[in-house]
């Protein structure tokens, strides 16, 4: 299947709006149930810290209850990568000829 131009354009402007989502918050707090399913995922696996990203490192080290809600703190880089990305790609479907 080929990508054409509509294609293109709507990942753009979907990654567009998840890097402005990414830039605009600061950190995310999760829910109990969510901290504890987090924990049990990252422990089960036994990875290691270097497998992990630093964000979960955080919710891995409780063994068995997470008694804590846990916050993520995305990284500042991950919101411009994706509004450099998503504007790239909006620019490249504009550039595409027209579908038909």
């Amino acid at each position: 299947m080929e990508i054409n131009r509509n294609q293109y354009f709507m990942i753009g402007v979907v990654l567009l709006a998840l890097g402005i989502q990414f830039r605009l918050v600061d950190s995310v707090t999760l829910t109990q149930e969510a901290s504890q399913f987090l924990a049990k995922q990252f422990n089960s696996k036994k990875a290691e810290p270097s497998d992990v990203p630093t964000a979960f490192v955080a919710a891995a080290e409780d063994s068995n209850i997470v008694s804590a809600k846990k916050t993520i703190k995305p990284p500042q880089w991950l919101g411009w990568a994706l509004i450099s990305m998503g504007a790239v790609l909006v620019l490249h479907s504009l550039a595409m000829p027209k579908p038909g």
